[in-house]
């Protein structure tokens, strides 16, 4: 607690200093229950005969158990008396556990193996105008970014590591910010509203990672401490973590994207393998019998057998311009 004397950074504390008070005891439960309704969730459809890529499971876990941790390890035991940890802290609630349960695709899940009933009213929340205008882009970018300049840059911080309640409440609101922010950037759950292209998702996460960038440097060149529990140099430690922290953060959300959408391309070209003969089917013109004594030949520009119609279908011309069947030997 503010006034006490600071907990010395070891190894034992580290294994040993857990918090365990009323809140995150709370946090443990309401995260056990997520994971149990999770595990049951994929074992329906195991049940159907449907399977769940083991990946999204052991994300989505990964990500609750990086929850748990911020709220009840040493780290939040730590963030009391070092502003590294706090940032540390700041860091798994914003972009460790968020991206980790988005990958999850917990609302697919959900849509999957839930009742007609929850169905509807899920899907009543997610098409609403209010939840449109809370993931609106302006509406995230204040959440996620203007939250934390108004934290960490006023007095907001000391003000709320002296009021360990709203501490935890603004945690709350840190991690619910940044599952806004990911679950668009690399979630593969349905998007109703403000759906973004992988390239704009990859600017986005550029423009994101300046703007955190330029926070750590802020906290880096202060001249007194963000809190009166915390030192300068622990300050100046903490910014400095903020800074570097975002260049990983960076490349962690790249890799995600890029793997989608390659696997999006890979979609696309499978649709487009599939349909190209029924494609085909619909450019071929209908030729006429060929009479007795006739030749059969292709007409400039026109397809003449099958292959060339699904070649002509699928890149608009035909290799090396017009290409014609042999004349019969005579």
């Amino acid at each position: 607690m503010p006034g006490m004397q600071p907990l010395q950074f070891t190894l034992q504390n580290s294994l040993t200093r857990w918090n365990l008070s009323a809140f995150p005891i709370v946090v443990t439960a309401v995260l056990v229950a997520v994971a149990f309704w999770y595990l049951s969730a994929e074992w329906k459809l195991a049940l159907r005969g449907r399977r769940w890529r083991p990946a999204r499971t052991v994300s989505f876990l990964a990500g609750l158990v990086a929850t748990d941790l911020a709220f009840t390890s040493s780290v939040a035991v730590f963030a009391m008396s070092y502003f590294q940890a706090h940032v540390v802290q700041h860091l798994v609630l914003m972009v460790v556990a968020p991206p980790l349960l988005a990958l999850g695709a917990p609302s697919t899940l959900l849509l999957q193996t839930s009742s007609r009933r929850t169905k509807e009213r899920w899907l009543a929340v997610l098409r609403s105008g209010p939840f449109a205008l809370l993931t609106h882009p302006v509406t995230v970018w204040f959440a996620y970014f203007g939250a934390m300049f108004l934290f960490f840059l006023t007095p907001a911080i000391n003000v709320a590591m002296h009021h360990m309640a709203l501490m935890d409440l603004i945690n709350v609101v840190f991690l619910l910010s940044g599952t806004l922010y990911w679950w668009p950037m690399v979630g593969v759950d349905p998007i109703v509203h403000w759906k973004m292209s992988y390239g704009n998702r990859l600017i986005n996460l550029l423009l994101g990672s300046a703007v955190e960038a330029f926070l750590g440097i802020a906290i880096l060149a202060a001249s007194k401490p963000v809190a009166s529990m915390y030192t300068l140099a622990s300050t100046h430690s903490g910014g400095a973590l903020l800074w570097i922290s975002t260049e990983l953060s960076t490349l962690g959300g790249f890799f995600p994207i890029f793997v989608q959408w390659a696997r999006s391309e890979e979609r696309a070209g499978a649709r487009a393998d599939r349909t190209a003969p029924a494609r085909a089917a619909q450019l071929t013109p209908v030729r006429p019998p060929v009479r007795s004594g006739e030749q059969k030949q292709g007409s400039a520009g026109e397809p003449s057998s099958a292959w060339e119609a699904a070649w002509l279908a699928k890149f608009g011309h035909l290799p090396g311009g017009t290409v014609a069947e042999p004349s019969a030997r005579s």
